[in-house]
C-alpha cells in the first residue's frame, strides 16, 4: 500500500503529531507514505515527497506542519479535481489522508466522489467541524486564550480599565465561549447570538456600581453586534468563499464604542495567530496520535470516504458526506453556562 497525507487550511499546533502517527502506523504495516506539500495545491500540481521514519522523528512537540499548508480549493482551480485524481494515479496512491477543517473535509468528500479514496482527520482551533466533540488544535488554542485572559485581568485591574480581547471564530464561538468561561470574562460576544452594544455597556456600568473597577470582554471575530458602527464594506474572501474577518476590526470597533458610551478607559487586544502557534498541549498530542492511527486503520479496512471523530472517549468513523458544508455551532447550553457567570 502507498498513501498520501496533506494538511489544508489554517495551521494548528498538533498537525505534526498527527502526521507522525499516520506515518508510524502505516510503516508498521509495511506501507509507503508520501507527504503532499501545501495542502491541495501539492495534490493538484504533483508536489510530493516520500516520508521516512527519520523524517517524522522528533516532530511530536513541534507546532505548525512540516508539509506546509494552503487554502487551495480544488473546485476553484481549472480541472483541479481531475488533476488531483491524476496525481494520485501517477504516484500510485491507494488513498489520501486529509487533515483539515470543514473546507478541507468538504474537498475530501468531493475527491472521494470523483474516485480518489480519501479519509479525513478534523483539525481547526474553531472546533466547528461537525460530528466530532474535539478538533485538533482547539485545546491548545483554548489554553493560549486562558493564559492571555489571566494576564489581561492583572493589567486591567491595575488601571481600572475595560479590556476587549478579540479571538478567532468565524461562524462558531467555541473559542470565545469556552475560553471566556475558563478565563473569567465579564462578557462574551459569539457568532451564534446577535447582540447589542447597549447590553455590554449596561453590564459594565452595573459592575462599577457594585464595586468592580475593571472588566474583561471577549469577542469572536465573527460576532454580530448592533451599535458599534459600520464595518468595512469590502472585506474580501478566501478560496472557499469565507470572509477575511481580520479586516472587520471588530475588537477595536467594540472597544472604541464602549469607551465612548461609558467614559471608561478601554483598550483592545487581538490574539490572532498567537492562538494557532507554538507547541501542542498534551491533550492535543494524544488526540492527534489517536486520530492518525484510526485514519490509517480505516484505509486498511477499506472504509474510504470517512472522517475519524471523537465521540465520548472513543474514536469512530463518520461519513464525509455528513460533514461537508456543515458548521458545528456552540449549543445554547454552553452559552447559557457562560452567561451565568457574567
Amino acid at each position: 500500500m502507498r498513501i498520501g497525507i496533506l494538511t489544508g487550511g489554517g495551521d494548528v499546533p498538533p498537525l505534526n503529531a498527527a502526521i507522525r502517527a499516520v506515518c508510524r502506523r502505516a510503516f508498521s504495516y509495511g506501507w509507503e507514505v508520501y507527504g503532499i506539500l501545501d495542502g491541495y495545491r501539492g495534490l493538484i500540481e504533483g508536489d510530493l515527497i516520500e516520508l521516512t521514519p527519520e523524517s517524522v522523528s522528533d516532530i511530536l512537540n513541534r507546532g505548525g506542519t512540516m508539509l506546509y499548508s494552503s487554502r487551495t480549493n480544488p473546485q476553484k482551480v481549472e480541472n483541479g479535481v481531475q488533476r488531483c485524481v491524476e496525481t494520485a494515479k501517477k504516484y500510485g496512491l491507494d488513498a489520501v489522508i486529509a487533515i483539515g477543517g470543514d473546507d478541507t473535509m468538504g474537498a475530501a468528500y468531493v475527491l472521494s466522489q470523483a474516485g480518489l479514496p480519501a479519509v479525513g482527520i478534523p483539525k481547526t482551533i474553531d472546533n466547528d467541524v461537525a460530528e466530532t466533540e474535539y478538533c485538533l488544535g482547539f485545546d491548545t488554542a483554548i489554553n493560549v486564550i486562558v493564559d492571555a485572559l489571566d494576564r489581561l485581568h492583572t493589567t486591567a485591574a491595575s488601571h481600572h480599565r475595560v479590556l476587549v480581547c478579540e479571538v478567532m471564530g468565524r461562524g462558531a464561538g467555541w473559542l470565545a465561549i469556552v475560553g471566556g468561561m475558563a478565563g473569567g470574562a465579564d462578557y462574551i460576544f459569539c457568532p451564534e447570538v446577535p447582540d447589542k452594544l447597549d447590553s455590554v455597556v449596561e453590564h459594565i456600568r452595573r459592575q462599577r456600581e457594585q464595586g468592580k473597577k475593571y472588566s474583561i470582554v471577549v469577542v469572536a471575530e465573527g460576532a454580530q453586534i448592533e451599535g458599534i458602527g459600520e464595518e468595512v464594506e469590502e472585506i474580501g474572501t478566501d478560496a472557499f468563499g469565507n470572509p477575511l474577518l481580520r479586516k472587520r476590526g471588530i475588537g477595536q470597533r467594540l472597544a472604541d464604542a464602549i469607551e465612548e458610551a461609558t467614559g471608561f478607559a478601554t483598550r483592545h487586544v487581538v490574539l490572532g495567530y498567537i492562538q494557532r502557534g507554538g507547541s501542542p498541549t498534551a491533550f492535543d498530542r494524544a488526540l492527534a496520535t489517536r486520530f492518525g492511527i484510526a485514519a490509517v486503520d480505516l484505509v486498511k479496512e477499506g472504509k474510504i470516504g470517512y472522517m475519524v471523530a471523537l465521540k465520548g472517549r472513543e474514536i469512530v468513523p463518520v461519513k464525509l458526506e455528513k460533514i461537508a458544508g456543515v458548521t458545528e455551532q456552540v449549543p445554547q447550553s454552553f452559552i447559557e453556562a457562560a452567561r451565568a457567570m457574567f
